[in-house]
């Protein structure tokens, strides 16, 4: 039965939230990015071009997202890599690189701790947790389910947090739950003076996390459960749900059947699901997890693996499992550069190009190719995808579009990638006629690719907008958007260091072909 008597719980100790929050700018900075990406949300391409810049601000989130896009369960039949995080955000989908990004910055924050065992156990629950909700949300009646993957991530929070930075606390804690005479929430009450489910909520609200997220981590008792009278109370159950069977499933052994009859006793009825669903749930959940662990390059984890006694997924993972990793094994030397485990010459000159900037083309000119002979892929996407290219695969410090806005007769930059974006963007404005450099290319419909822009004879073509808004840009390309005589626009990327190793004439090549794709998308 349901009850809906909640056990009064003391604030959380102020020395400790002020720990948590304040005096610790790892976590500050942590919530401050969670803030961010939790409020995005999927509105036309607004929300996809916010997720990929906040994605492509972080090198090393990069990096992991795409790995995970290019593992053999997310990447398409054709074979062809995944090399731009807008590309990755269209096959992945939105909801998925959301929470997948929230539970890699999570990760990155807490896997540093000295007590890394601990905290290993406690991330793999958050992370198994989140990937249990997505699968729930396959069942959901209702609209928005994922924000149970990231009530479900968050359900953790507390355990987490606390292992990380108050080991001995979270070693009395797990003493008092080992003893076999107290629970999660009464332990934590009587040692920290507050339960773990409520540090989490107000660590939450201390990061300004929506209400409706915090709200659907307030625990829930009774054996039984009703089915939930409204979205709200079904996303609670999830959230349950999820860490309960990520505990079992992260466990040494693994799941156990007596482990899918309690969670069938409890929520089968609440959530209509049937034993074999259940099953499913927790199938897909700990096959997302291994390719999670994969992208994150945190393979060999606490739970159990295929085979193991006592698991009850071994004989039917068994074999997906091995073909997966044959797979692996045939993928075309790309998408191991996609992967970024190339054995391309690493690391970048002095300008910021990076040494393997052709094999980087390359891959772009080959995903760009796929998405458009798909027939998929809309024009902004194109776009966005090239100027990701570009920006990825020479070291640009800033990257635009511009394109044509006739009512103001003007070009006006569209989207942008890299420092001060907002501001950078909002200034790169400059009127349809004139004969400065930008104009010069645009009459000419020539490529100019700029490796020193200090040169006296570049700085007299160079406008004052331009040298107002970018006054330290020493290398740049222009690439103008041309059909049939019509002046489109142009790409514009920059870097503050000048470029001496240029462009050969291979690169260049690719960057044509990359333009190539757009132009043929523009063209009626």
């Amino acid at each position: 039965m349901n009850t809906s008597h909640t056990p009064e719980e003391r604030p959380v100790r102020a020395y400790l939230l002020k720990k948590l929050c304040s005096d610790d700018e790892g976590l500050f900075a942590l919530g401050v990015s969670m803030a961010r990406v939790v409020q995005m949300a999927d509105s036309d391409d607004q929300g996809t071009q916010s997720l990929a810049y906040h994605v492509l601000s972080d090198v090393a989130l990069t990096q992991k997202i795409l790995r995970l896009a290019n593992t053999p369960q997310y990447r398409q039949a054709s074979g062809a890599p995944v090399t731009t995080i807008s590309h990755a955000i269209s096959l992945l989908g939105f909801d998925n690189v959301k929470t997948t990004a929230l539970a890699m910055m999570l990760v990155d924050t807490m896997s540093n701790s000295k007590h890394a065992k601990s905290v290993r156990v406690e991330l793999e629950a958050a992370l198994c947790a989140s990937l249990v909700g997505r699968e729930l949300a396959r069942y959901s009646p209702y609209q928005k389910a994922e924000e149970a993957s990231i009530g479900a991530l968050f359900k953790n929070l507390g355990p987490l947090m606390i292992a990380s930075r108050e080991h001995e606390r979270f070693r009395e804690i797990n003493a008092l739950i080992e003893a076999g005479e107290h629970s999660h929430g009464q332990a934590s009450q009587m040692i920290l003076g507050s339960s773990y489910d409520t540090l989490t909520a107000t660590v939450l609200r201390e990061w300004k996390i929506p209400e409706v997220i915090i709200r659907s981590l307030q625990p829930i008792y009774g054996s039984t459960l009703r089915p939930p009278a409204d979205r709200a109370e079904w996303i609670r159950q999830v959230v349950t749900f999820s860490i309960e069977a990520a505990r079992a499933l992260t466990r040494v052994g693994g799941v156990k059947p007596e482990d899918v009859r309690a969670l069938h006793q409890r929520y089968g009825n609440s959530l209509g699901l049937e034993k074999e669903q259940i099953t499913t749930v927790l199938t897909r959940a700990r096959s997302g997890m291994d390719a999670l662990l994969n992208s994150m390059q945190l393979d060999g984890g606490v739970g159990g693996k295929y085979g193991e006694p006592g698991d009850p997924y071994a004989e039917a993972e068994a074999a997906p499992a091995a073909a997966g990793a044959d797979a692996a094994g045939t993928l075309p030397s790309v998408l191991a550069l996609a992967s970024l485990d190339s054995g391309a010459k690493e690391g970048a000159y002095p300008s910021g190009k990076p040494y393997d900037a052709r094999e980087r083309l390359l891959a772009g000119v080959q995903e760009l190719t796929e998405m458009r002979v798909e027939g998929k892929a809309k024009v902004n996407e194109l776009v966005q995808a090239v100027l990701e290219t570009l920006y990825r695969s020479m070291g640009f410090r800033f990257a635009t579009v511009c394109l044509k806005d006739v009512k103001a007769a003007q070009f006006r930059a569209r989207i942008a990638l890299g420092d001060k974006l907002a501001a950078r963007q909002e200034g790169f404005v400059f009127p349809l006629q004139g004969k400065d450099l930008f104009h010069l290319a645009l009459d000419n419909d020539a490529d100019l690719m700029i490796a020193d822009a200090s040169t006296n004879k570049i700085q007299d073509l160079l406008p004052q907008w331009h040298r107002d808004l970018l006054p330290d840009a020493r290398s740049f390309i222009v690439l103008p958007l041309v059909v049939n005589g019509v002046q489109l626009g142009l790409f514009y990327a920059d870097r503050s260091q000048p470029a001496p190793e240029g462009v050969p004439p291979d690169e260049t090549s690719l960057i044509r072909a990359l333009k190539a794709q757009v132009l043929a998308a523009l063209s009626p």
